[in-house]
């Protein structure tokens, strides 16, 4: 690893801030993996260094000697500072995760997992996503890796604790997300079990739409001293929603759907039905009539809910069909318009329904469908909201209305930009032939892409070893350069096959 040197002392300045840190902390603190001894018959008083095995920068020789460009840097600012430093292996608990969010969705675990990533990406932070409908033998993988965070459902991380795969003693958050749900849905028992094993002394954070009974016995029986917060809302903000009603006869229903579509003529719409049935059955219907859209239910494989999420994505149809359960928290970027097919159940859920639309500073619409049937839970709404909505029969769509709806659905879609594309550019992510059945570390890894001209350590990201594949990050645009570099370099004595990946 010695050749490395050349190409990588450009860092020098970077290493030597870290040994000022290091000689901070010695001095100030007492501690932070420094320490200092004295001893009487040496010339220089002695600094005890715990370091990490990292090469090329530090790393233990068959005789137990350390060596590397952090040991050397150390050495030299020690000695001139008056001090005579050794240095001591750290044994890092690197598979002791710092955080766990408990979220009561799979898509919802993906979206969040997928957030905090994009955040920390540079840093190289792990968030794995663990739920079930995927197999548990991947994720306890992923898990047995470092990990930082672990985002998942009640259940499936409950499962993984069992089998103890994903270990808590390192655990000083816990935040649970959209706990009225969550406890709705019957992961009250699971959120217990996982907040009793919890270490002492660690953070509980739970986000609610509402505080209903069953979230306030969970707090106070497991938050002590908690501290409620609540934003207090703008009396003089009117709301970026406009609502209205639409009286609907149950044998019409799917033509005044029809109608208010083509009136409306959004250019990203989400619709809501009571049953997974009546998702599938207006999922036939508009496809019948020729208007593209997708749906999202809990009865579906897990692989297609999280690729029809996906594909809206990213702009491949405008509709969107879906029940509460299964859309509830999910975050979409402008939806113009919300249509209530079936009219909710619940107060909160016309709220929650609607806040699909008109997000983030933008305007949006609402319109729901009210047969006879369901006028007492529009009342009770209404009182819920403090507002009356406005209750009116849906007019007939005019040629040219109708014409511009159906040229719309004939257009191609531009795709729309992946979420956290800003956060990530100048960010490539190879692929590299070998995995842990070849025994790939991420030294390996690590020491061939420091030994080409002009990249360093700081230009590496997060390595994920998998069985056969190893993914690599490659940092400041300088990805193309490696990967060309890859194509004649031999990583474990081979050549591997590398590759730009997506994630």
């Amino acid at each position: 690893m010695r050749k490395n040197r050349k190409n990588t002392s450009r860092t020098w300045g970077n290493r030597i801030c870290i040994a000022a840190f290091l000689l901070t902390c010695s001095l100030m603190l007492g501690g932070c993996g420094v320490k200092k001894e004295k001893e009487a018959d040496s010339e220089l008083p002695k600094i005890v260094i715990g370091m990490d095995y990292f090469e090329p920068y530090s790393y233990q020789v068959s005789n137990g000697e350390y060596k590397g460009i952090d040991v050397e840097l150390a050495e030299e600012a020690f000695q001139r500072l008056g001090y005579q430093p050794e240095f001591e292996k750290i044994v890092w608990e690197e598979n002791l995760p710092q955080a766990l969010v408990l979220e009561p969705s799979r898509e919802l675990a993906v979206q969040v997992s997928n957030e905090l990533f994009h955040i920390g990406r540079r840093k190289r932070l792990k968030v794995p996503a663990v739920f079930g409908g995927f197999p548990i033998d991947k994720q306890m993988r992923t898990i047995k890796q470092k990990s930082h965070i672990v985002v998942g459902t009640p259940g499936r991380v409950m499962d993984l604790i069992q089998r103890e795969c994903l270990k808590l003693a390192g655990i000083r958050y816990l935040v649970i997300d959209e706990a009225d749900l969550m406890l709705d849905m019957g992961f009250l028992e699971e959120v217990k079990q996982i907040m009793a094993l919890l270490p002492k002394g660690g953070r509980v954070l739970l986000f609610s739409a509402t505080l209903d009974e069953k979230v306030r016995l969970l707090v106070d029986e497991y938050m002590a001293d908690a501290v409620m917060i609540a934003p207090e809302p703008d009396a003089e903000e009117e709301p970026a929603i406009s609502q209205v009603v639409y009286r609907a006869d149950p044998e019409e229903k799917y033509d005044l759907l029809k109608r208010t579509l083509i009136l409306e003529n959004p250019e990203s719409c989400m619709i809501f039905c009571g049953t997974r049935e009546m998702v599938n059955v207006l999922l036939q219907k508009l496809k019948r009539d020729r208007i593209f859209c997708g749906m999202i239910h809990g009865e579906m494989e897990q692989r297609e809910r999280l690729k029809t999420v996906d594909a809206f994505r990213r702009g491949g149809f405008r509709f969107l069909i879906a029940t509460d359960v299964a859309a509830r928290g999910i975050d979409f970027d402008k939806i113009d318009l919300v249509v209530n097919y079936d009219f909710p159940g619940g107060r909160e859920t016309y709220v929650h329904r609607i806040g699909r639309t008109g997000r983030n500073g933008e305007n949006g619409r609402a319109v729901s469908l009210l047969c006879e049937s369901e006028e007492r839970m529009l009342h009770m709404v209404e009182a819920y909201m403090g507002r009356e909505l406005s209750v009116t029969t849906c007019p007939e769509p005019d040629e040219e209305a109708t014409k511009a709806f159906w040229t719309r659905q004939r257009e191609r879609r531009a795709p729309k930009a992946q979420k956290g594309a800003a956060l990530n550019a100048g960010i490539t992510r190879l692929s590299i032939g070998g995995g842990r059945k070849s025994k790939m570390r991420a030294v390996d890894i690590v020491g061939t892409i420091c030994s080409i001209d002009g990249i360093g350590a700081e230009d590496i990201g997060i390595i994920d070893i998998r069985e056969s594949l190893t993914y690599v990050e490659i940092l400041n645009g300088k990805g193309q350069a490696v990967l060309e570099k890859l194509q004649e370099k031999t990583i474990k004595g081979r050549l591997r096959k590398v590759r730009i990946a997506r994630r």
